[in-house]
């Protein structure tokens, strides 16, 4: 071995300046100010893809509920509070409907969790109602825009809320829509009155 060279002679003593660091932070910075905003608007577009996405199953619950146990199923949305839903059995007959089923005044009491428990108390037909969905809550970033309360019928077509009008009125063209929101970013679910549903 050569006298003066040493064995770790090839690596440099110098490690980075300051400049390099400053190079280093200012471009990561740069990258994460690109990457945020588009990495917040990827999870907001699947949240609430997500919170459509189960909204459209329990229309598609409602209505399956419906045409199953013969008896008409309602879908009320902000009810007992803002950003909750529920699918609730009729109480009574679409032609002549109980109160607390009808009306949009006591709506709140019927989608009440605690006096209309899911499951059912019991199964019993001359104790309705039987067949009520449990209540559920959107992600409290996402939030309805646009909702009316829905009426599936045992024979599967679909009617919408008119205080005027018991029963209530086939869905028509167009269709009924239920709109969810997070940010600025919006997700609509289509209801026809033959009960197909359809997010766009």
């Amino acid at each position: 071995m050569q006298k003066g060279i040493g064995v770790h002679s090839w690596r440099s003593t110098r490690g980075f300046t300051l400049v390099d660091l400053m190079i280093t932070v200012g471009l990561i910075g740069t990258i994460a100010a690109i990457a945020v905003p588009q990495l917040t608007n990827t999870l907001d577009g699947l949240k609430l893809g997500n919170e459509t996405r189960t909204v459209e199953r329990e229309l598609q619950l409602a209505r399956l509920s419906a045409v199953t146990t013969n008896r008409p199923i309602r879908m009320r949305f902000n009810c007992p509070a803002v950003g909750n839903y529920r699918r609730v059995e009729l109480i009574g007959t679409i032609n002549t409907p109980n109160s607390n089923s009808d009306a949009d005044n006591q709506a709140a009491t019927r989608c009440n969790a605690l006096t209309y428990p899911f499951p059912a108390a019991d199964r019993d037909p001359l104790t309705r109602p039987n067949n009520d969905g449990p209540l559920k809550k959107l992600d409290p970033k996402v939030s309805f825009t646009s909702t009316q309360t829905l009426e599936f019928w045992p024979n599967g077509t679909v009617h919408v809320y008119n205080a005027l009008t018991v029963p209530w009125p086939q869905i028509g063209d167009p269709a009924v829509s239920i709109i969810l929101t997070k940010g600025a970013t919006t997700r609509t679910i289509s209801v026809n009155g033959l009960g197909k549903t359809q997010i766009q």
